[in-house]
């Protein structure tokens, strides 16, 4: 009994007369992977900088030839056309969709004095033909990311107060109000007017109005006279 029950599982396991062969042909296995070159969600590239995203420098460049006043005009061409499409784009996110457009001002300027230190010396291109950042061009990229982030900040706590303090004639106001309330930095001056004249719009940034120091009042002439009798 026994030995028909192992004859009959035997018989279950084996292999059909004249089964099929696999589909997959022998040289298929010898054959070289399919890479994708195509840029991963992780390749620092204008999109991550736009989005102050962490990314890997993965672009694959050739190696770094003589210098090229070509090539690095090129590279500074590409990230200056840039600026104003990223700076505006800073501004109205933090700022809900609200443009600034004095803060965007600001911002191609501290773009463009860094973004003339990207020329990579002419030696390699600053972006793969994917559109990917050169490992060289590293410090070039943070140095641009801290400007888009430095103006982002000044955009949520400074913007809309300092829009005030210059409509109201208040000191300090201008490119150097961003940074001073965004620092929290304003001198006494400016704090004063800006809690007189701008209190709603930049309280969230203004100490209490008790620890602001305020300018002395002028004292009017006093005129002292002799009572003739």
């Amino acid at each position: 009994m026994k030995a028909m029950l192992l004859l009959s599982l035997m018989l279950l396991g084996a292999a059909p007369p004249g089964a099929a062969p696999s589909s997959l042909p022998p040289e298929a296995l010898g054959a070289p992977p399919l890479v994708d070159v195509s840029p991963t969600a992780w390749a620092c590239t204008i999109d991550t900088l736009r989005a102050g995203k962490e990314c890997v420098f993965e672009a694959e460049m050739p190696p770094a030839g003589a210098p090229s006043s070509d090539v690095e005009k090129a590279n500074v061409k590409l990230l200056q056309d840039a600026s104003r499409a990223l700076c505006t784009e800073a501004v109205s996110n933090a700022r809900d969709g609200q443009p600034d457009p004095k803060l965007v001002t600001v911002c191609e300027r501290k773009y463009a004095a860094v973004v003339g230190r990207c020329g990579l010396e002419g030696g390699t291109s600053v972006v793969d033909s994917k559109g990917r950042f050169s490992p060289a061009a590293r410090a070039c990229y943070r140095a641009l990311s801290t400007v888009l982030q430095d103006v982002q900040l000044m955009a949520t706590v400074a913007s809309t107060c300092c829009e005030c303090a210059a409509r109201s004639q208040c000191p300090g106001n201008g490119e150097a109000c961003y940074a001073d309330v965004s620092r929290q930095q304003a001198a006494p001056a400016a704090l004063a007017c800006m809690d007189e004249r701008c209190h709603d719009a930049c309280s969230m940034m203004l100490p209490s109005s008790a620890s602001i120091p305020r300018p002395a009042p002028a004292r009017g002439s006093q005129r002292t006279g002799s009572a003739s009798l």
